[in-house]
């Protein structure tokens, strides 16, 4: 894996400029961008050139339930709010 492609996206999921999306994308980052496939990560980076004021009501509409967003990123958004949502969400 092109670990100088990895850390780019990394630092790019973290320094967003919404803090909302910093902290959605930034732990996804962390975790979740070794286990992509090359194909998501391709996905993923078109993902991190969409607007924040755009992508933010995707990934949260995702979380409840909601189905906006292109068809092509569906997958990967959904996989952000899910990682989202499990993180949030308190355990007992």
């Amino acid at each position: 894996m092109d670990e100088a492609r990895l850390k780019r996206l990394q630092m790019r999921s973290w320094r967003r400029g919404m803090k909302e999306m910093d902290l959605i994308l930034g732990p996804f980052s962390d975790t979740e961008l070794t286990k992509l496939s090359p194909e998501d990560l391709d996905l993923y980076e078109v993902l991190l050139n969409e607007n924040d004021q755009d992508l933010y009501p995707w990934v949260t509409a995702r979380i409840s339930g909601e189905h906006p967003g292109p068809d092509a990123l569906v997958a990967l958004i959904d996989r952000i709010a899910g990682f989202a949502t499990d993180r949030l969400t308190p355990k007992s």
